[in-house]
């Protein structure tokens, strides 16, 4: 499918309770969301071969990326998620920029790969913010991130040197089986953790 209708279809003002439907397409393009606002929409399984940039838009439905695959770099630094961002088992063959992105509700990266690097500095979560069993090839910043649904990070894998610099963590903080290169996570990788930590 072709970028330019991808952008199109999601540029339609939104309605709750429903969403544009790209699930297992494959877009033709690179995709550019970039500052946009948008309606709710379904990419799970969708195929981005030249990657995505919706860097600064605003996604105002439920945002489904459940097993995409982006071939090249995904940035969606400084964007806003106004409901839950599902991207589990997503395959990021670059890097994952979510620098500065305010995600509203839930963040879920269960199980993702990503080949590049993870951006997520100065993040903020108002939901739970998991990683479960998710891998990481490159570095990953997750510093100056909030966390106010906590964190899940059962049985993940951080590359060594992750950064975690002045993250705070509201609510339950959940490392059982999760390491950092080739140590386990510790309550004490975090600064400021106001609830319970599960290791």
């Amino acid at each position: 499918m072709a970028a330019a209708d991808i952008r199109a279809a999601l540029s339609r003002p939104h309605r709750h309770g429903t969403h544009s439907s790209f699930v297992g397409e494959t877009c033709d393009g690179p995709l550019d969301l970039s500052g946009l606002t948008l309606s709710g929409v379904d990419f799970s399984g969708a195929i981005f071969p030249e990657g995505l940039d919706a860097r600064g838009a605003t996604f105002e439905g439920l945002s489904w990326f459940s097993r995409v695959t982006f071939g090249a770099d995904a940035r969606f630094a400084g964007a806003t998620f106004a409901s839950d961002a599902r991207f589990e088992d997503a395959a990021f063959a670059g890097s994952a920029d979510f620098e500065g992105t305010d995600f509203r509700g839930i963040a879920r990266f269960d199980r993702a790969r990503v080949s590049g690097d993870l951006r997520m500095r100065g993040i903020t979560c108002n939901g739970n913010l998991s990683f479960e069993a998710a891998r990481i090839a490159g570095a990953a910043d997750l510093s100056q991130a909030e966390f106010m649904g906590g964190l899940w990070l059962q049985d993940v894998g951080f590359p060594a040197g992750t950064a975690f610099a002045d993250t705070q963590i509201h609510g339950r903080l959940w490392l059982r089986g999760g390491h950092v290169g080739n140590r386990v996570l510790r309550p004490a990788d975090f600064d400021m953790a106001y609830g319970y930590a599960w290791t």
